[in-house]
């Protein structure tokens, strides 16, 4: 394990044969999930890609997708959100 993956989801996502796309990107949110909120995930994208990237594997698309698309949650909703008077 490595600090970058410390439940070895990612690599394990590169071990499993056949793996699609969709599987790729449940697994990415499982790993993206289990990490503190101030993490900096771009730093963590890069280490993984570069331990494990593989060239035409699906978690490899995923994880250079994360690169780009990883944004704190925006608060949607609830009573704060409604005009008021």
């Amino acid at each position: 394990m490595n600090d970058a993956d410390p439940k070895g989801l990612i690599r394990e996502a590169y071990r499993i044969e056949g793996i699609t796309n969709e599987e790729c990107r449940s697994i990415f949110f499982d790993w993206a999930l289990s990490l503190p909120v101030d993490t900096d995930t771009s730093t963590l994208i890069a280490a993984l890609l570069e331990e494990y990237g593989q060239e035409g594997h699906p978690m490899t698309e995923v994880l250079r997708e994360g690169q780009h698309g990883i944004a704190a949650p925006k608060r949607r909703g609830g009573w704060r959100s409604r005009p008021r008077n």
